[in-house]
């Protein structure tokens, strides 16, 4: 009988399936946004069990928000891919 070995990585940072409009951009921000869910779950974990403190708590978590933000504009998440905003076409 074949034993389905999950690796560590997979236990601890598991991963969903993406069921949105597939294009490069779309699936490294969903990467990057589960990876920011389980980041502040863990650190909710431990400020929940008094392992870390609610000041440190919050600035780590304001910390990876301020990376996806940076990540979406990066990769131009939500912009119109055909809008040119230098165009003069008034």
């Amino acid at each position: 009988m074949e034993k389905n070995i999950v690796s560590k990585d997979d236990f601890l940072y598991p991963r969903g399936r993406y069921y949105g409009h597939v294009q490069p951009e779309n699936l490294v921000f969903n990467a990057n946004l589960q990876e920011f869910a389980q980041r502040v779950s863990y650190i909710c974990n431990l400020e929940t069990g008094g392992k870390l403190p609610p000041e440190e708590a919050y600035e780590q978590i304001k910390a990876l928000w301020k990376q996806l933000k940076r990540s979406k504009k990066q990769l131009r998440i939500g912009e119109e891919p055909f809008q040119n905003n230098d165009s003069d076409d008034s």
